[in-house]
């Protein structure tokens, strides 16, 4: 009975649960384990572990100018990270981190703590190496299988790497605020210093700011920023890293003022432009997290010329053109502008604005845009004439034009404008203001100047002269001037061609005027001369693609007859430049669009000039002359200032020669050489014109008419 009574007692309750409940928990923590185990991320990846890197884009003289990414950081080795920065994290972060094992006895038991008190899983008692391993290789959420990963990971970290490793990857990897992760970029963000260079008060600050990125930022929040930097300071004095005196004179150190340290950004369009281009190349991540070297063409004194010229000139435009809106009744609205610079022997940019405000608007102008660019495109028209057999004294008729459409093609009914009612007998009355049907170009100020030459044409940017040249030569031949000159927008083949009614780009106008100074090579336009990945491998590298597609001797004739334009014609404010230079104004109807394309023998720019809002007029007599020109010329004053004054080489095969504006003959004296060295010398006296000859054809000939 006895022995039966102890079986009995022998399953009892507790019994039970020490032989089925525990075996069973232990197996479901071992079975835990297990898969938390079989979950851990790899260590070896740390061997190959590259943290995301900016791409850093240069300009032509390798200065840093922008950066792409997503975490701006820059990797430096453990040797170049300053010994007060590692101090300072240890003594705020981990002073035991030269003598645990990766995890703090200590900083357990407080975490344990936690838990218990609070019922739930808190922060705090992490190490540097615990930190380490959540940041690379964990997510931020707070639960007790993210802990026991974090445990196990950082007892591998600190198995497989040395202190110095795990200190250079933690270093490397923090998120500091204000965009910058890794000590190299918070330093450059706070401090505009390389990490290297940065002093005690400066290590303690970094040090103090990733306990909470955003509420010890000191451009957010100074005061709780100085607070916990002297805090940084005591401890690292307290563990005897620095001496009293040494705590005293860094904690007196003021901290970092934004506007103090950050330079206004600069060349926004550019950058912009780049990433379109680069984007589908690389991928966005490549792009923006793999420490890409950007080599670029951009010309930092350029670029700040064109964006001050700019920006100076239209708020100037605002201000005056305010008063006329408000008359109106209207809302004043911020009017537009775009430059491109291109370097004319390389085809290298070397500026670039495509609007006034990039945080207002991403479209570039100067790259996407499609404008009318009025008169600035008869220097296709005059080039097709050249290349036919013109030359700079063929005479045309400045006199009104009256065209009717027959259904076909355009009629040259008359000259006379008197005529207009006797052509309204045979054209119905619906016709006569049906711009496709009745066509009357006229010139500026409605002025009409009689017989004048084709260099006067081109230089007072005569529109019936245009209309006729461009009948001469066809349409087609002007467009495939401008096809070989790099224009690749649709081109209408009609004679309004020949006064810029088709949409062109700016940077292919500015391309196309850099052949002329180039001597009739085409470069193609490009941004970028090299671009190399984080270990300085070159991914790819360009050089100039060019092409000889006009004579030097007729790109010679035509700067020669553009140079008029700036001496004695619509682009006489260029003169104010002080150096050779050649060019042409455009201006559309209603005064929308305003233009100048010009170059000097090193470098090509063009200036538009605009609202985005095709119907809001600049106001009248806003030509190309009055708003772009003196934009061009103060953007080329800033660029070349510093550069040689030169000017546009003679080649081979021009001949020189007076000719008669009245009657586009030659006028010869006598003694023909004894002229030509006194009109060289500037004093060949007036009875040496009243002699004239044939007229000459010649393909190679420029005229020289100064003096008449």
């Amino acid at each position: 009975m006895l022995e039966h009574k102890r079986k009995k007692r022998f399953f009892t309750a507790p019994f039970l649960f020490l032989l089925i409940v525990v075996p069973a928990v232990l197996l479901a923590l071992a079975f835990l384990a297990k898969k938390t185990i079989e979950d851990l991320p790899s260590i070896s990846q740390l061997e190959n572990y590259t943290p995301n890197l900016s791409t850093k884009i240069y300009d032509k003289d390798n200065s840093l100018i922008a950066e792409l990414f997503t975490e701006r950081r820059v990797l430096v080795p453990i040797n170049e990270i300053p010994a007060n920065l590692q101090n300072a994290f240890i003594s705020i972060e981990d002073n035991d981190f030269y003598r645990h094992w990766g995890l703090s006895t200590k900083g357990i038991m407080r975490a344990l703590s936690r838990i218990f008190l609070k019922m739930r899983v808190a922060e705090g008692g992490s190490t540097i190496t615990q930190q380490l391993a959540k940041t690379i290789f964990l997510t931020p959420e707070k639960t007790l299988s993210r802990k026991i990963k974090e445990a196990l990971l950082t007892i591998q970290l600190e198995k497989d790497y040395s202190k110095s490793e795990i200190m250079q990857f933690y270093v490397n990897q923090i998120y500091f605020g204000s965009g910058a992760y890794g000590a190299q970029a918070a330093a450059r963000i706070y401090f505009n210093k390389d990490v290297q260079e940065i002093n005690l008060a400066e290590c303690a600050m970094l040090a103090a700011i990733p306990k909470s990125p955003n509420y010890y930022n000191p451009f957010k929040n100074a005061k709780a920023a100085l607070t916990r930097r002297n805090l940084v300071l005591a401890r690292m004095r307290q563990l005897g890293y620095i001496t009293p005196q040494q705590e005293e004179e860094a904690a007196a150190s003021p901290l970092p003022v934004k506007s103090e340290n950050v330079k206004k950004d600069s060349g926004h369009y550019f950058v912009e432009f780049l990433r379109i281009m680069l984007e589908p190349k690389y991928g966005t991540n490549v792009l923006f997290n793999s420490g890409l070297s950007i080599y670029t063409t951009l010309d930092m004194q350029a670029q700040t010329a064109a964006e001050k010229s700019i920006e100076e000139s239209l708020a100037q435009f605002d201000a005056t053109r305010a008063k006329a809106f408000e008359k109106e009744g209207k809302e004043p609205i911020k009017v537009q502008g775009a430059l491109v610079a291109i370097d004319i022997k390389t085809g290298a940019i070397r500026a670039m604005v495509g609007g006034r405000d990039f945080k207002e608007t991403q479209f570039n102008r100067a790259t996407q845009a499609k404008r009318q660019p009025g008169s600035s495109f008869k220097a296709f028209v005059y080039l097709a004439a050249i290349e036919s057999g013109l030359n700079a004294a063929t005479l045309l008729d400045d006199e009104p034009m009256i065209f009717v459409y027959n259904g076909a093609k355009w009629d040259l009914v008359s000259r006379d404008m008197t005529e207009l009612e006797n052509i309204a007998e045979r054209v119905p009355e619906a016709d006569l203001t049906d711009t496709m049907k009745v066509w009357t170009p006229v010139n500026y100020g409605n002025k009409y100047r009689g017989p004048v030459t084709l260099r006067t044409a081109l230089a007072l940017s005569i529109n019936t002269c245009a209309v006729q040249t461009i009948m001469h030569v066809t349409p087609k031949a002007v467009i495939q001037c401008a096809r070989k000159l790099g224009v690749t927008t649709p081109l209408s083949n009609s004679l309004a061609l020949a006064l810029g009614s088709s949409d062109v780009i700016l940077q292919e106008m500015v391309s196309a005027y850099a052949v002329f100074g180039s001597g009739g090579v085409k470069t193609a336009p490009y941004v970028i001369t090299k671009i190399t990945d984080k270990d300085g491998k070159i991914l790819e590298q360009n050089i100039p693609q060019q092409q000889e597609v006009l004579s030097p001797q007729t790109c010679y004739i035509m700067t020669n007859m553009l140079k008029s334009v700036v001496e004695r014609g619509s682009g006489w404010y260029a003169k104010n430049l002080g150096r050779p230079c050649a060019g042409k104004t455009g201006t559309t109807n209603d005064y929308t669009d305003a233009w100048f394309i010009g170059y000097t023998p090193q470098l090509a720019a063009g200036v538009w000039v605009g609202y985005d809002d095709r119907s809001v007029s600049l106001g009248d007599n806003a030509t190309g002359g009055a708003v772009a020109c003196p934009i061009w010329t103060n953007f080329m004053k800033g660029a070349l200032a510093g550069k040689p004054i030169v000017d546009f080489s003679q080649p081979d095969n021009i001949e020189w020669a007076l000719i008669d504006p009245q009657t586009g003959l030659l006028a010869l004296s006598k003694t023909p050489g004894a002229f030509l060295e006194a009109f060289i010398k500037g004093t060949a006296p007036t009875h040496y014109y009243n002699q004239a000859l044939p007229e000459v054809k010649r393909q190679n000939l420029t005229i020289e008419e100064e003096g008449y």
